[in-house]
């Protein structure tokens, strides 16, 4: 059989903790692979645009979306601490990045998040929106995601 379609497919996974490192939630959510991301994986094969080095998140409600290039409402975004191929089915078939907001940092009622090629702007990657994660001034958030190509 011969298997024509690629698809690309995510997972996160946020771990709120506070001041003393005790987790105050942890979650784990589904997410979007945007037509710029496609088109950035696909880019990959053959060129060389900038890779993936940041996150961000925001507090915007508005679905995730194919055509989406922006969060809604951005609040803060980070350099990834990591960025890893990783074995979800077969070797090498996903990537996982790391990234923390420590204390001080996205303050808020977030409720989405994305994965950036750039510091500002640049090219998103995903997006995912999830009910509010409530992070407090003292508290630090590590999201880590996956996104598996099948």
């Amino acid at each position: 059989m011969i298997k024509d379609g690629i698809i690309a497919l995510g997972d996160l996974e946020i771990v709120l903790c506070d001041a003393q490192g005790r987790v105050k939630e942890h979650r784990l959510e589904k997410n979007l692979v945007v037509n710029v991301g496609l088109a950035f994986i696909a880019q990959r094969m053959a060129s060389t645009p900038t890779v993936m080095s940041h996150m961000a998140v925001g507090t915007g409600g508005t679905a995730a979306a194919a055509a989406n290039t922006v969060l809604g409402t951005e609040v803060a975004r980070v350099a990834l601490t990591s960025a890893s191929n990783t074995t979800t089915t077969v070797t090498n078939d996903s990537m996982q990045y790391v990234a923390t907001f420590p204390a001080g940092t996205a303050t808020a009622a977030l409720t989405e998040a994305a994965i950036l090629n750039a510091a500002s702007a640049g090219t998103m990657l995903s997006r995912t929106v999830f009910a509010v994660v409530n992070k407090g001034a003292s508290d630090a958030m590590t999201i880590t995601w996956t996104i598996k190509v099948a």
